[in-house]
């Protein structure tokens, strides 16, 4: 079934849509700047078969009872090309969302830049990607619907350089058009599910689906946010002694425990209605990495979150670009840390685990915002620190953090398997011995037992 028309789309997702003032051109020469013959004519076509005057229509309108700017676009008038009044209509958009304050939305139905207008057309993506900047700069969210099709520039540009990209199930996405592709490339590759296998866009969504989860992503996303640091799951209490662990290497064997809590159950304690970010814009994702924006008694908190796992490159440069657009937007960030460790395989350093560790340090130690971290269950060396802020992390009664798993130490101390528990009880990984050290500020209390599995650790 082909895409809707750009003000169906609009009306689609939005409660209310009114076109920008579209300001006075002076006409300019015939058949466009680089005089394509018969130009004047198709974009005459064009405008009739589409009741468009150009191949995007931009406007003010409310999106979950946010204001918003909004930008749809008209494939049926010329492939939804980007030409120079594209780039004008655009440019506005952006700096009306600067001027109210608001986020911009684009839904995206392109192939591209308009051959019609050479150059001139192509040149529209270095001006929108500035205007972009701007957009960023200031703070403000920027939110696209990747529709069918949404290929070329179009797609590098004004998609892929959103902060957040939702696709739509279905839809062809990449930068090769259908007719510009090597010749027998699997069209699989260029679809929604690929680009978000790949870690290119955040979430897949059926086009019924659409109008709320976009309603829940702008309402999580638009400013004002109170700038006041993420209170972590059971903050304003201690764990009493009897839920601490006696020994260093039962709190390794109760941070390892099957039945523990997972990042999952805090997620869904923590939050009302949260809203996944995925994929580290570099060809990865991290299943054990959980990212995205919450909303906790009507305050949003981004959050990055570990789930017992061996955390990938591609999870920490995830966890990384959402600290880091957390910051942009003056959003308080969230962690929990759960990793035996970083993932260490030879497919992982040549995937840049050491660049990509090394990114969430930077991300947390230089982040404009507050970030809050709990720890949840294992603290992994240098893989689970990274996602630990420094002076503002807790600990839950279920977990340890050590420079090393025990094992590990073991074995490089040249002792036997059989000692490791009496090096994990030196290595002082309790959650006590970290608050004792000046590791964590506490040992948080109710949340665990509210969020406990039946059986575990009784």
């Amino acid at each position: 079934m082909p895409e809707p028309g750009a003000r169906a789309a609009a009306a689609a997702v939005a409660e209310d849509f009114r076109d920008l003032p579209d300001a006075p051109r002076a006409p300019g020469p015939p058949d466009g700047p680089i005089g394509w013959a018969g130009y004047d004519a198709a974009r005459a076509a064009a405008a009739r078969r589409t009741g468009e005057a150009e191949s995007v229509v931009c406007g003010t309108a409310r999106i979950g009872g946010r204001d918003v700017v909004l930008v749809s676009f008209e494939f049926g008038f010329l492939g939804g090309s980007l030409g120079e009044r594209t780039g004008d209509l655009l440019a506005a958009a952006h700096h009306t969302a600067r001027e109210r304050r608001v986020p911009l939305v684009s839904l995206l139905a392109t192939g591209g830049s308009r051959m019609q207008e050479g150059m001139r057309a192509l040149a529209q993506l270095q001006r929108l990607t500035a205007e972009s900047a701007r957009t960023r700069a200031a703070g403000l969210p920027q939110v696209a619907v990747a529709r069918d099709p949404t290929t070329g520039g179009g797609w590098a540009v004004l998609g892929a350089g959103a902060d957040v990209v939702l696709a739509v199930e279905g839809a062809q996405i990449g930068f090769a058009g259908s007719r510009v592709r090597p010749p027998g490339a699997d069209p699989a590759a260029y679809t929604a599910r690929a680009q978000y296998a790949a870690g290119h866009v955040d979430a897949v969504v059926a086009p019924d689906e659409l109008p709320a989860r976009l309603a829940r992503l702008v309402a999580l996303l638009a400013p004002p946010h109170p700038l006041a640091p993420a209170e972590p799951p059971g903050s304003g209490t201690t764990a009493p002694p009897e839920l601490l662990p006696r020994s260093g290497w039962e709190a390794v064997t109760r941070a390892r425990a099957a039945g523990r809590p997972r990042a999952d159950a805090y997620l869904d304690a923590y939050f009302d209605v949260r809203e996944p970010v995925s994929g580290d814009r570099c060809g990865g994702t991290d299943p054990g990495t959980l990212c995205g924006f919450g909303s906790r008694a009507g305050r949003t908190v981004a959050y990055a979150a570990q789930r017992g796992t061996r955390t990938t490159p591609a999870g920490y440069r995830t966890a990384a670009r959402l600290i880091r657009l957390a910051g942009r937007l003056g959003v308080p960030v969230l962690t929990l840390i759960d990793t035996p460790g970083a993932a260490n395989g030879p497919e992982d350093e040549r995937a840049g685990a050491g660049p990509a560790i090394a990114e969430v340090f930077t991300a947390v130690a230089t982040s404009p915002v507050p970030v809050t971290g709990l720890l949840v269950g294992e603290g992994g060396s240098g893989g689970a620190l990274a996602l630990a802020p420094p002076g503002n992390t807790w600990a839950v009664p279920d977990s340890y953090f050590a420079v090393i798993a025990p094992e590990g130490a073991a074995a490089i101390l040249k002792r036997t398997p059989d000692e490791a528990p009496a090096t994990a009880d030196q290595l002082r990984p309790r959650p006590q011995d970290l608050a004792a050290l000046g590791v964590t500020r506490g040992t948080v209390g109710p949340v665990v037992s509210a969020l406990r599995q039946d059986g575990a650790h009784e």
